[in-house]
């Protein structure tokens, strides 16, 4: 098993510049202790503990993210309830600006102010998006966020999708609203998170689908994720023909297993070193602007 330590020589070895990792969070202080507080009571909400495991201060995970060689890496704030949106897009950009590491984001939430929370972030930056359906809790094929979805998918800006049913099914999440999206805005350049886990196999068909759409790999096939919600073999192997539209992502700093353990996944695979490339560096790359 690789460890952290040993990250550095596996992008190095492939030729690789460094990583380019899509799912990476930095939140206001007091909504990210809200959140490890959530995840420090895993075992009331998911029936097993969930320690983090990069629970530290925010230049020490920065410098975490370096030495592995995640150089760029967005913030994905997400709200969790309405007027959220606008203070959690000027967050992100006060955050890129004192921080050039850092790949301005923005968010939005089922309200009717979401178009305007989306320009507002656009104008000002924003190179990509995040949207938390089971969080949030709100259907995203709301008409109240076509006009959202519609200025997103003009502007080609990539959005984070959770829309999954992992690790905890919410009122709208699996492929059916989100495909309605994507019905209504196909050129959308929506980025499924954990691959859609639990409904692996569908959200794939929809990355096949629609030729903007990709899955990223975070938290899919460790050993943790294993425990409730494994990859069925045959979609696993549909992987490796789907090299273009999986993209790299973590959830760093909100794992409860080294970095080093997605890496060690995705090797284990045995999908080769041009598929290892794309997802590991080419694909993020490019949706990432890096």
């Amino acid at each position: 098993m690789l460890s952290d330590a040993d990250v550095p020589a596996v992008w190095q070895g492939l030729g690789l510049p460094g990583l380019a990792d899509v799912h990476v969070h930095f939140l206001p202080e007091r909504m990210l202790a809200k959140v490890w507080a959530y995840f420090d009571q895993a075992e009331t909400h998911y029936g097993r503990a969930w320690p983090i495991r990069y629970r530290m201060p925010e230049p020490d995970r920065i410098a975490a993210l370096q030495r592995l060689g995640v150089h760029r890496f967005p913030t994905l704030c997400y709200p969790h309830k309405a007027g959220m949106a606008a203070w959690l897009n000027q967050w992100c950009a006060d955050f890129a600006a004192e921080h050039p590491e850092a790949i301005q984001s923005g968010t939005f939430f089922a309200e009717p102010s979401a178009a305007d929370d989306v320009l507002w972030a656009l104008d000002q930056g924003a190179a990509i998006f995040k949207v938390h359906v089971q969080v949030g809790g709100f259907d995203p094929s709301d008409p109240v966020l076509d006009e959202a979805w519609g200025l997103l998918a003009e502007a080609g800006v990539p959005v984070i999708t959770h829309c999954g049913s992992g690790p905890i099914p919410g009122a709208h999440t699996g492929p059916g609203p989100i495909g309605l999206v994507l019905q209504r805005h196909p050129r959308l350049r929506l980025v499924i998170a954990h691959a859609g886990a639990p409904e692996y196999g569908q959200h794939l068909e929809l990355a096949l689908a629609y030729p903007n759409v990709m899955l990223d790999t975070t938290m899919v096939g460790t050993a943790y994720l294993g425990q409730f919600a494994p990859i069925p073999a045959d979609v696993r192997a549909r992987y490796a023909d789907a090299g273009d539209r999986i993209v790299l992502g973590s959830d760093f700093p909100n794992i409860p297993y080294a970095y080093a353990e997605q890496i060690q996944s995705l090797i284990d695979w045995g999908f080769g070193d041009d598929w290892l490339k794309s997802v590991l560096w080419h694909n993020g790359a490019r949706l990432l602007g890096l």
